[in-house]
Formats: structure tokens, C-alpha cells, sequence
């Protein structure tokens, strides 16, 4: 077995079908059993994400209910693997009732590599991305606690996420509207040493202007009608922890002046006090606008905007982010299924329209369109139509670990072939290879002309 190898359980009792299958799955470790003992054995030893199951299993291969009670076992010891059940021409019935046990995906006899293939590639995958999923929902508190980042976009956030928690610089998060701007700044809070602290969040654009500045800067009593005592602001609450200011870009101007006063000095007064109070805290800021616009407009405060930018992150729409939609479509599944004690699954048509939406309303669209849909489901598949989203017409035709190297292999050759103007010499050298090597690929990808 190599280093990119997966493992594939293979649970067949005819010796002919069993040398077929251990033979013509490139990039598996294809793993044999011959019934429900060495199969379960097999399972706890290697930990397969997929299993093909024959349900015609001994002592009695005419009857399914060993195949079936087979299922049960394997569900019940590693209920995420990805279980493909093989099945004769004339047993539909034993197929559909092995979905509703628990199985991925049915296949019926004869076999045909590359369409079986096809769907364990399809499983493996499925796997991996809920293996993700599974090990950054169990990270400990301290780590992107709700962060699901698949793609290499989302990942990237992370990362400099917790490069930049540690210190005390004032961060500015832009992105659209539902990208997930608040769990950034939570994260920010959490992997700080500030994380005993409070963490104390403000939306500049909810408050009316009047009330915004006694509601971050406190007041003193009779400040005004009705200030019939004396109030701390959102600043002081923050003391020692972390304030996050969302849609900065609506702070009124008047407010900006005295916002940078502060970040300047660290000190504030309230409305209709003297006192200076000093605040220690860390101001997380946050805006869906073009801030840059806003500064042209007039609209914002160029120093201010220097002072709570040390540190922008950009946070990238969901639909830039690959991968990410599907995964934060499962995981939201798993959650609102479990809240209302139901099990649910995305049908095959409903994962390609996921990939197909743009998403507009981003993450927070895609989580109320599942909760809703969970909701409103009236079986155990969620359907386009629950998600109320239209039918996409592409196939998702996941690619092979076989596929990805050919794809990447031949990439490579046009890239550096175009970079050195052909010259195979250079070409040869650049790619690390031998000429008679070069000359090999370049005719096995159809590259020689």
C-alpha cells in the first residue's frame, strides 16, 4: 500500500468476483472478506471509509438477510463509513431496503469497474469531506470554534486569524453581508489573551444616531431627558476584553471623531461627564461597505480608517469559497436534524443545486434554507424543491485520485512548455525529468506537436 492509497473493504464470497474487485480499483488498497466474521474483523483492523457489500453471503448465499444483518454490524461499528451494497438484477426490493437501513449507494450485478468505480470514488469523497467536518467540530474551545473552511480561501482567514488573536491589533473584517464577519471577531476574542474578558459586540448601523454615542461612551446621570442615573457604555463593559464594533462604515461622523480620539489616547469621557476614564480593550471593527468609497464620498474618516485597519481581513463570499457550501450544508443538517430528533439526508439532487447557487444571502441564507428544510421535509431526504432551489442541470462528477494526477501531470507540461517557448531542453530541466522521459509524457498527453 503507498502513501496516497485508501483503503477499500471489499465483502464478497465469490472467489472470481473477489479477484475482479482486488485488481481493478486503481488507488485503493482493495482489502477482501467472505462473510459477516472477517468482514467486521477486517473493518476494526483498517478502518475503510467505503465497503462494497455483496448481501448473497454464506451460509445461505440465496438469502439477503445475512447481507443485510452484515449492514447492520458494519453501521453499527463505524456508523460514518460509506457502505455500497451489491446486489443481482433481481433483488431491488433487498437494494432499497438496505438504503433505508443505512447504505450510501446500491449497485446491481454484473460489475463494471469504472461505473462502480465511479460511485466508491463518489463515496470516498463524501467521507473525507465529512471527516473534515467532524474534526473541526470536535476542536477544543480555544481553536476557530464554528469556522468550517474547506476551501483554500476560508482556510487562509483562519490561518492569519491566528496569527493575528495573540496580539493587541485593531482589525478591520470586510466582507459581504452573512459571510460570517462576528464568528471572525468571536475567534479573534477566543484565541486572545484577552479571552477571560469580556467579548462585547455593538451594530453601528442598528442604533439610532442619537442614542449610539451614550450606548458605546456610557453617560452620567442627567446627562439628558431621562438619564436618571449614571450608565456605563459598551467600551467600559469591554474592559479587559474585546469590543467589535459591526458595520462601522454607518458610525456618524461626529462619533468618528470621537472614536479615534480614543484609539489614540485610550481614554473616555461620558456623555455629560469630565472624568476621563482610562478603557483597556481590543476594537475588532467590521463593515460589508467599500470603505475606501465611503472615504471619497466623504463618508468616512481617512485617519480613523488608518487607525482600525493595522490588520484587514477579507472575508470571501460563500460563493468564492469551494467546497465550503456542502460542507456547511452537512453541518447544518447534522445540527437542525438533531434539534428536532429527526434523521435527514441531502438528496443527490439537492447537493448539485447547492453547488450550483450562488448564494447571495451567503452562509446566513444557506443556514435558514436548511433549517427550514429540515423543518418542512416530509421524509428522510432532502430534496432541491425543500431547499426551494431549482434543479441543477450539471452533473458533480467527482474526480479520481487517477484523474487528479493526469489532469495536474499534463497542466504542468503546457505550462512550462509555453513559459520556455518549447524549448525541450529547458522544459526537461525546469520539470526535473529526463529527456527520454520528457518525450514519453509529452506523447502519452498528446503534447509532441
Amino acid at each position: 500500500m503507498t502513501a496516497d492509497q485508501k483503503t477499500l473493504l471489499v465483502v464478497e464470497d465469490d472467489p472470481g468476483l473477489q479477484s475482479q474487485m482486488r485488481w481493478c480499483f486503481e488507488g485503493y488498497d482493495v482489502v477482501v472478506a467472505g462473510d459477516r466474521e472477517s468482514a467486521l474483523t477486517e473493518l476494526r483492523l483498517r478502518r475503510p471509509a467505503v465497503v462494497t457489500l455483496d448481501l448473497g453471503l454464506p451460509p445461505d448465499p440465496a438469502n439477503a438477510s445475512e447481507g443485510l444483518a452484515t449492514l447492520e454490524e458494519i453501521l453499527k461499528v463505524a456508523p460514518h463509513t460509506k457502505v455500497i451494497v451489491v446486489t443481482g438484477n433481481e433483488d431491488r426490493e433487498n437494494a432499497l431496503k438496505s438504503i433505508s437501513l443505512g447504505a450510501y449507494d446500491f449497485y446491481q450485478k454484473p460489475i463494471d469497474s469504472d461505473i462502480l468505480g465511479h460511485i466508491i470514488g463518489r463515496a470516498q469523497r463524501l467521507y473525507e469531506l465529512e471527516e473534515e467536518n467532524r474534526k473541526l467540530a470536535e476542536r477544543p474551545e480555544e481553536s476557530m470554534q464554528g469556522m468550517i473552511a474547506i476551501g483554500p480561501e476560508m482556510t487562509q482567514v483562519c490561518r492569519t486569524v491566528e496569527k493575528v488573536a495573540p496580539t493587541d491589533a485593531t482589525t478591520l473584517i470586510i466582507g459581504e453581508s452573512g459571510t460570517g464577519k462576528e464568528l471572525i471577531a468571536r475567534a479573534l476574542h477566543r484565541l486572545s489573551g484577552r479571552a477571560k474578558g469580556s467579548f462585547v459586540a455593538i451594530n453601528c448601523a442598528a442604533i439610532p444616531e442619537n442614542l449610539l454615542e451614550s450606548e458605546l461612551f456610557g453617560y452620567e446621570k442627567g446627562a439628558f431627558t431621562g438619564a436618571a442615573k449614571k450608565t456605563r457604555g459598551k467600551l467600559e463593559y469591554a474592559n479587559g476584553g474585546t469590543l467589535f464594533l459591526d458595520e462601522v462604515g454607518d458610525l456618524p461622523m461626529a462619533l468618528q471623531a470621537k472614536l479615534l480620539r480614543f484609539l489614540q489616547e485610550r481614554i473616555i469621557e461620558r456623555v455629560g461627564g469630565r472624568t476621563e476614564i482610562p478603557v483597556d480593550v481590543r476594537v475588532v471593527c467590521a463593515t460589508h461597505q467599500d470603505i475606501n468609497k465611503l472615504i471619497k464620498e466623504g463618508g468616512f474618516r481617512e485617519d480613523l480608517f488608518y487607525r482600525i485597519c493595522e490588520i484587514t481581513l477579507n472575508v470571501p463570499p460563500l460563493r468564492e469559497r469551494r467546497g465550503d457550501a456542502l460542507a456547511l450544508a452537512r453541518f447544518f443538517l447534522n445540527k437542525y436534524a438533531k434539534e428536532q430528533g429527526r434523521s435527514c439526508r441531502l438528496a443527490e439532487a439537492s447537493v448539485a443545486a447547492i453547488e450550483a447557487y450562488e448564494w447571495p444571502g451567503n452562509v446566513r441564507e444557506l443556514d435558514n434554507r436548511i433549517k427550514r428544510a429540515v423543518i418542512m421535509a416530509e421524509g428522510d431526504q432532502i430534496s432541491a424543491a425543500d431547499l426551494e432551489l431549482a434543479a441543477s442541470t450539471q452533473q458533480i462528477t467527482p474526480r479520481t485520485i487517477k484523474q487528479v494526477k493526469h489532469d495536474a501531470v499534463r497542466e504542468a507540461l503546457v505550462w512550462t512548455l509555453n513559459y520556455v517557448d518549447g524549448n525541450l531542453t529547458h522544459t526537461a530541466d525546469l520539470l526535473g525529468v529526463t529527456r527520454p522521459t520528457l518525450y514519453a509524457l509529452l506523447d502519452k498527453y498528446g503534447l509532441r506537436k
